[in-house]
């Protein structure tokens, strides 16, 4: 893929959706399963994604989250630190989420009770990472693991000249299928025609250029009627509730989606519930792009609305994949 001076192309062969090459041949089971496996064995250290870094600026509300049936908040202590434990107050069991924060300070709003982030009255922190974009919580009980002193964060584009974006949904399934629909890049023509095109998994674990474990796609992304943007992306699974799609050619390169799972619980039916938590952090050396991220407290509803596409899809194929696991009718 040569550098252009532009990044779109024009589609010259383009055929209709249903006369694509079918993929469900490469899509082999096997292989999509043990991607998931492999991920699965990884060190996570017990660290979870519980929302955007973005939205804890001063003393704005906590984030929180149930993650694997705990509730969560984490908020900026008093200097701006993070700071973050269980989501109950440990006087009469307020939900902390609906507190606010004064000066660093979580004040119940029940009783008024305070917490600056120190052990306290019951309450006792734990260990939280801020890696710039996403905001992490580490569980030990929930985990179960060796801890890690701080998450596996992949490797991303230099902040001060990236555009970043943090997408949240929530789908009744758990992480794994979450990984399982990540780790099949074949779908994505068939599944999402209204956002790729011209997709093909160049190699995938197994095959006899892959590295890293990774599956290598060549895909283009639609733009407005034949334009497109065509570029290289690799996926890898650094963690078991992560996978990254990094573009390595084409336009963009560098960039990165991460997609995180979070388990939260079960919900009132008793079926566990996830949270994806997507962060995109795209950068580029083209002149434009210094313009791109001034505006980027516009350009970040966009983006989150072209994921939510895309996830409302993806969500539905994760929930679908629990439903027939839950039932035994998985095929395989």
């Amino acid at each position: 893929m040569n550098r252009r001076r532009l990044p779109l192309s024009l589609r010259h062969r383009a055929v209709p959706w249903e006369r694509q090459r079918p993929t469900w041949r490469e899509a082999r089971p096997t292989v999509i399963a043990g991607a998931l496996k492999r991920a699965q064995a990884r060190p996570s250290g017990n660290w979870y994604v519980v929302g955007a870094s973005r939205a804890l600026r001063g003393d704005a509300k906590p984030a929180s989250l149930t993650v694997a049936g705990q509730e969560v908040v984490v908020w900026r202590g008093p200097g701006g630190h993070l700071v973050g434990g269980p989501g109950i107050c440990p006087h009469l069991g307020a939900p902390l989420r609906d507190s606010p924060v004064r000066c660093g300070t979580l004040v119940c709003h029940w009783h008024g009770l305070a917490l600056d982030g120190s052990p306290y009255a019951g309450w006792s922190p734990l260990p939280v990472h801020d890696d710039g974009v996403l905001v992490w919580v580490r569980l030990d009980t929930a985990g179960g693991e060796e801890p890690l002193d701080a998450p596996v964060v992949p490797r991303r584009p230099e902040p001060t000249r990236a555009l970043t974006a943090v997408y949240t949904g929530v789908g009744v399934c758990e992480p794994e299928d979450v990984l399982a629909n990540r780790l099949d890049p074949w779908h994505g023509a068939w599944f999402h025609p209204y956002s790729f095109v011209d997709l093909t998994v160049v190699d995938a674990p197994g095959g006899p250029a892959c590295a890293a474990d990774g599956l290598t796609v060549d895909v283009s992304f639609k733009v407005a009627g034949r334009l497109v943007v065509p570029v290289r992306a690799v996926f890898t699974a650094p963690e078991p509730r992560t996978v990254v799609m990094r573009i390595t050619e084409g336009e963009g390169a560098g960039s990165v989606v991460e997609t995180h799972a979070t388990p939260l619980g079960a919900d009132e039916l008793g079926r566990p519930r996830t949270a994806v938590i997507e962060a995109v952090v795209t950068a580029s050396d083209r002149p434009g792009f210094a313009a791109a991220r001034r505006a980027a407290p516009l350009l970040r509803p966009l983006v989150r609305a072209v994921a939510g596409r895309l996830w409302r899809d993806d969500l539905a194929y994760a929930e679908r994949r629990w439903q027939l696991r839950s039932t035994g009718r998985f095929p395989g």
